[in-house]
């Protein structure tokens, strides 16, 4: 049997903590490009494409991420292409991400006042100047902190790619723990580690919605 020490342990988990942090980043920044698209549709005036996004959105967000990761990793495989472990993560996790985000900040767009719509209107402003000179500034300020707390949640949902065999944080947790027969010590570290990563987010979340809230106030 392979000696593992304790330094051993916590940098290998290190090592996969990389992983974590790049899906994450993949998985917000794809995410958020698709949300803005989703966005878009959701707030057009064609019919067709509210309804569209309205039935993405409802389903990615009203199915497990993990049932999604299935369809996605055992789906495309059974129309003969293979899909590598992480590759499946990125997809599942960016179309989750794509749909919560789309839904913060529809909640944002909403929340700007109809003054400011109609006000913009008497300026013979079109709708896509409208969003893009009036609302979309306005939005922005309230959807930064949501948006940075939203992505504590996609660090937390790397965790379920480990299901598919994606080596992440957590799949790499499980092989040192079988490996070792520490898991209590072994687990310590993957719930130390996540840690290290969604608190300080958690924090700039807080602060965000702070200082945003204050300033509007005054």
């Amino acid at each position: 049997m392979i000696e593992f020490s304790v330094w051993d342990i916590v940098r290998n988990l290190a090592l996969a903590a990389r992983w974590t942090v790049g899906l994450s980043l993949t998985a917000f920044l794809l995410g958020g490009l698709m949300g803005l698209a989703i966005l878009a549709a959701r707030m057009s005036h064609r019919v067709w494409l509210q309804r569209s996004a309205r039935g993405y959105i409802e389903f990615f967000q009203g199915t497990p991420l993990l049932m999604q990761l299935f369809m996605i990793f055992f789906g495309i495989a059974l129309l003969g292409v293979d899909v590598p472990p992480w590759l499946a993560a990125a997809l599942g996790l960016t179309a989750f991400s794509s749909a919560y985000l789309a839904e913060i900040w529809r909640g944002c767009v909403d929340a700007i006042p109809k003054g400011q719509w109609e006000a913009s209107a008497s300026l013979a402003m079109s709708w896509f100047e409208q969003m893009r000179h009036v609302v979309l500034p306005q939005a922005l300020r309230i959807a930064v902190a949501p948006t940075v707390g939203f992505s504590v949640q996609i660090v937390k949902g790397t965790a379920v790619t480990s299901i598919i065999g994606f080596a992440e944080l957590t799949k790499t947790g499980s092989m040192l723990a079988n490996a070792t027969f520490q898991p209590f010590m072994v687990f310590g570290f993957v719930a130390l580690g996540y840690f290290i990563l969604c608190y300080p987010l958690s924090l700039y979340a807080s602060y965000l919605e702070r200082k945003f809230h204050g300033s509007s106030a005054h």
